[in-house]
């Protein structure tokens, strides 16, 4: 056999034996891209869940700050009520109501009415304390569904919450004593429409 053919096989040869171990070498670092990839696409998906999450629970925490405040001004028109200034109050306070409340507005704040007009003096209230206490959706009435027994107070789909909220007003009767009246009520505040409004009032025993 010539020479030339014996010297080109080996060389034949070891090409083919070095290609698969090219092969060998790559495929692990192209595995571990791969993994690597499917964990930085994870972690993004997840960041954007936790983000996502973190969100929505800074805006529940800011509505439920509006809500509390709404009720304690709702509230200081309430207890700041005197004698002078009880019809313009009471106005004040119906405007921004709804539902039953709304409704049956004068038999409900008729024993604040009562306390205003028997003091027969200058009141000044002040907010001690605001708290949610719960938190209720009225639900969109299925189609096909039987309709309430009594007309909805409130549109379907409104968000309700429900606020504590403990004041302390002081009569100055003149030439007498000053005397303290202490306001522990429940108040449903209601977002109709995005518009908040108090729909019901009730005094806590």
């Amino acid at each position: 056999m010539p020479d030339g053919q014996q010297h080109e096989r080996p060389a034949e040869e070891d090409a083919a034996t070095e290609e698969p171990s090219n092969d060998r070498v790559l495929s692990p670092y192209g595995l571990a891209s791969a993994v690597l990839g499917a964990l930085c696409a994870g972690g993004l998906a997840l960041g954007a869940v936790i983000w996502t999450a973190h969100r929505g629970d800074v805006d529940e925490r800011v509505y439920q700050s509006r809500i509390m405040q709404h009720a304690a001004d709702w509230t200081g028109v309430l207890i700041n009520m005197n004698s002078d200034n009880v019809d313009t109050g009471l106005q004040r306070l119906r405007d921004g109501t709804v539902g039953e409340l709304n409704v049956d507005f004068d038999s409900a704040v008729d024993p604040y009415r009562q306390v205003v007009q028997r003091l027969k003096a200058h009141s000044t209230g002040r907010v001690e304390a605001v708290a949610l206490e719960s938190v209720h959706r009225r639900p969109d009435r299925q189609p096909g569904a039987p309709a309430p027994a009594r007309p909805a107070p409130l549109p379907a789909g409104s968000r309700t919450d429900t606020v504590m909220v403990v004041a302390t007003s002081v009569a100055e009767n003149l030439g007498g004593k000053p005397q303290t009246v202490h306001w522990d009520l429940r108040l449903d505040v209601s977002d109709v429409d995005g518009k908040l409004l108090i729909s019901r009032l009730e005094s806590v025993r």
